[in-house]
């Protein structure tokens, strides 16, 4: 049976779900290829405006790397070259051409925390907790912490990874790791507020300013601003630009083209 599933609405809102409810969507190897197949089928569909990346489960979102592959009879060049699978999938999220949303709607552990921090925002529900237990059974969450230590404060940041403690959303949002915490009874609908307000933004301008995001991020301030005046006089020259100049003027909704 599929571990993930993918949803697509009439507003350009795809929902991808967890749903390896067995190990509390634990990330292993079917898993994740799963997950990056239909994040790599989304990046070419035009027709995509966001993506919600959600769990069937109440309770976790993730409970994080499986386990029993880190301790399987594998030679440690197999496990070195499955481990390829989340550098893929961070770049694949920075990479999508279209923002991404984490409905956190359970505990969000170990790996998955950095597969939360590698989307644009994140929408979590009331009492849900964040953190990187690894360290309780003896790992470290060494490729998760690069997303870690560009999200979060150094020295919460260090707490995190060296404690194995967790957080609540609420002290997660205190620390801007997460955009919005709500009340179960609204999770669903807010999260589908959120998708369906970026879902209505021109989806070519929202592409190249993502695109911008991920090309700039570690950039000296010098080469960020000369990429970026480009990027803007190239955005200059659409379609897009003018009809939402126009219609702002005109006091009405935009009809985007992306062109």
């Amino acid at each position: 049976m599929p571990l993930v599933d993918c949803e697509i609405d009439d507003r350009g809102i795809a929902t991808v779900t967890l749903r390896d409810l067995a190990t509390r969507n634990a990330l292993g190897g079917q898993l994740l290829d799963e997950l990056i197949s239909h994040l790599e089928r989304l990046r070419a569909d035009d027709s995509v405006r966001v993506l919600v990346l959600a769990s069937a489960d109440e309770r976790v979102f993730s409970s994080g790397g499986d386990l029993k592959a880190f301790v399987d009879d594998s030679s440690a060049m197999d496990k070195y070259a499955d481990l390829d699978r989340f550098p893929r999938l961070f770049r694949l999220l920075a990479r999508l051409g279209r923002p991404s949303i984490c409905a956190a709607g359970g505990d969000v552990l170990a790996g998955a925390f950095g597969l939360a921090l590698a989307c644009d925002l994140i929408v979590a529900r009331e009492g849900t907790r964040f953190g990187c237990p690894e360290i309780n059974v003896g790992v470290f969450p060494f490729m998760v912490s690069a997303l870690i230590y560009r999200s979060v404060p150094r020295a919460k940041a260090n707490e995190l990874m060296m404690t194995g403690q967790l957080i609540t959303a609420e002290e997660a949002e205190r620390l801007h790791i997460v955009n919005a915490v709500v009340p179960a009874a609204g999770f669903a609908a807010e999260v589908d507020r959120w998708a369906g307000l970026i879902a209505s933004r021109s989806p070519l301008l929202m592409r190249m300013g993502k695109d911008a995001l991920d090309a700039t991020r570690d950039q000296p301030l010098d080469a960020a601003l000369a990429y970026l005046r480009g990027q803007l006089a190239l955005a200059l020259t659409t379609d897009d630009l003018r009809e939402g100049v126009g219609s702002f003027r005109e006091r009405r909704q935009p009809r985007w083209t992306g062109r």
